[in-house]
């Protein structure tokens, strides 16, 4: 009976070592775990940092580019209204020169009308 109980405390005890080296491993394991889903976590928070950055860096850009495009346009339509007023001062000479050119045919005829006249009435006398 001696042999019999001593038996079943070795069983006993050599399943309780194997279940210490089971449990050690499974906490091993579940650390390892945790130790992974760190690193993927912070491998996921610096990959969104970066993508986030990169977004800014972006926007900026796209910002700087469309205030560039309308000072171009701001420019362009600004030489386009200088050129516009230029052609209208110049379109404003041509027509007052044709004015006064035309004002004076119009006072040269009718002195030489006048003239005509008062020669005739002089004739007449």
């Amino acid at each position: 009976m001696k042999r019999l109980f001593l038996g079943a405390i070795a069983l006993t005890l050599t399943v309780s070592v194997f279940s210490c080296r089971d449990t050690k491993k499974a906490e091993d394991e579940a650390k390892d775990a945790v130790e992974a889903v760190k690193d993927a976590t912070g491998e996921a928070v610096d990959a969104t940092k970066e993508a986030a950055g990169e977004a800014v860096d972006a926007t900026k850009e796209a910002a700087g580019e469309a205030v560039d495009a309308a000072k171009d346009a701001a420019g362009e339509v600004v030489d386009a209204a200088k050129d516009a007023a230029g052609e209208a001062v110049d379109a404003a000479k041509e027509t007052a020169t044709d004015a006064v050119d035309a004002a004076k045919d119009a006072v040269k005829e009718g002195a030489e009308k006048a003239t005509d006249a008062a020669k005739d009435a002089l004739k007449k006398q």
